[in-house]
């Protein structure tokens, strides 16, 4: 039964919805790194020159003249910061001193505009579904997800051209905040540097597309990876001829991950959600009949360890975590072995059993679904990064020096998968 005070078909005339509580990670944006000091948001966004960016941005949205074309902004500013972001890390654009490596800025930029949308007092929002799907707008927009030339849900091959091999890739918000509110994150920094790019093979370019996911089970559970990868993996034009999501993992390795599990583990998320158990069923995609423990890579792995990146080694990483067949859930029966065992329920993937491992299997879960076999698909686990020893520092230059590294590096191995599926396509 519906309360009648939220059902806006008894109300000839409703009244204006009521700004939203700020979310976790929006309220994040006050935190500074030194006590008295200015937040931490602002010295990013002031330093990349994305003050004025997220500013303008958020004053068309309380300016907007009605529902209709308050829509329409959101989306624009959406695009807008998601090609800023892009433009400044591959040097197209850029203001402020902050390194265009940076990733920072797009995450906290945001932060600024769903803020504003949340307190937005507007007489054009009469109910709270109204303000949350313009919240999922924004979302969808700024991670580069809904593109303005494709259309709403398709990620799109605008710049394609005759014989391109398509890549589809996606890396993550920063995390950890609750740890250090200053941290980065080199998966999304490369999705930065990879959007659009071409990379050159024997057998021609390969065309890249990125996107930036949450560090939210929430969001996940709302298929933002399905929304990413669907498009791209559905037969006909659009269809990629790789994914491969990327993470972060522990300090000096790059991970080539074996196995996805069906599993999620507890750690907090963005917002300080925990979840345990299995990964939930994508609501408005198809699926396999069954969801399977444990998922595959087919990502061409030895190409990769073999391309002669560096500074770190590249390894197929192995080594899962299971309930062997017919024990789950006896904590006394838990195991860990090299590859699953036949029947066995999945507690950890190679690459663990946090959102890193989740992107993983929801979109191989999504291709296997698409049947789309001929697609290579996995994940890339890459390099944490050492930060400035005075933990109120921002940044420095061995610090970026050490980001551009992993990020390069990141591009190269993208670019070594690229060239090992082009060889194999032909």
């Amino acid at each position: 039964m519906t309360p009648q005070a939220d059902d806006d078909r008894t109300t000839p005339h409703p009244a204006p919805s009521r700004p939203a509580p700020l979310t976790v990670e929006e309220s994040r944006l006050s935190e500074s790194l030194a006590a008295g000091g200015p937040s931490l948001a602002d010295q990013v966004l002031r330093r990349s020159g994305f003050d004025d960016l997220a500013a303008d941005l958020a004053g068309r949205l309380q300016v907007a003249p009605s529902l209709a074309e308050l829509t329409a902004a959101v989306r624009q500013a959406g695009a807008e910061l998601w090609t800023a972001a892009v433009d400044r890390a591959q040097g197209r654009s850029g203001q402020g001193d902050l390194d265009p490596y940076d990733d920072r800025p797009l995450y906290w930029a945001r932060l600024v505009l769903s803020a504003t949308l949340r307190r937005l007092d507007s007489p054009h929002l009469t109910v709270q579904h109204q303000r949350h799907g313009l919240l999922r707008i924004l979302d969808r927009t700024s991670r580069g997800i809904e593109r303005p030339s494709t259309g709403s849900g398709s990620v799109g091959w605008a710049d394609a051209r005759p014989g391109d091999l398509r890549v589809m890739v996606s890396g993550f918000d920063v995390f950890g905040l609750d740890q250090s509110v200053r941290h980065s994150n080199p998966s999304g920094a490369a999705a930065l540097q990879l959007d659009g790019r071409r990379l050159q093979t024997a057998h021609g370019d390969a065309l890249v597309r990125a996107v930036v996911l949450p560090v939210g089970y929430a969001d996940f559970d709302q298929c933002v990876v399905e929304d990413a990868y669907g498009p791209v993996l559905r037969p006909g034009d659009d269809r990629a001829d790789l994914i491969m999501t990327i993470s972060m993992t522990s300090r000096g390795r790059m991970d080539v991950e074996k196995w996805a599990a069906n599993a999620r583990g507890g750690t907090p998320d963005n917002q300080r959600d925990q979840h345990f158990g299995s990964v939930a069923r994508a609501s408005h995609w198809p699926q396999p009949f069954d969801s399977p423990d444990w998922i595959e890579t087919t990502l061409p792995y030895a190409a990769m360890v073999d391309a002669g990146t560096g500074p770190w080694p590249v390894v197929l990483k192995e080594g899962i975590r299971e309930w062997p067949a017919g024990t789950f859930p006896d904590p006394t029966a838990l195991v860990e072995r090299p590859d699953p065992s036949p029947g066995s329920t999945a507690a950890a993937g190679t690459g663990g059993d946090y959102l890193s491992n989740e992107s993983m299997y929801r979109s191989n879960r999504l291709r296997q679904a698409l049947h789309a076999w001929d697609v290579p698909g996995g994940h890339l686990h890459i390099s944490a990064l050492e930060y400035p020893g005075d933990p109120t520092v921002l940044t420095d230059p061995a610090f970026e020096a050490d980001r551009r590294a992993v990020v390069d590096q990141t591009v190269a191995l993208v670019a070594a998968a690229a060239a090992a599926r082009a060889d194999r396509r032909g």
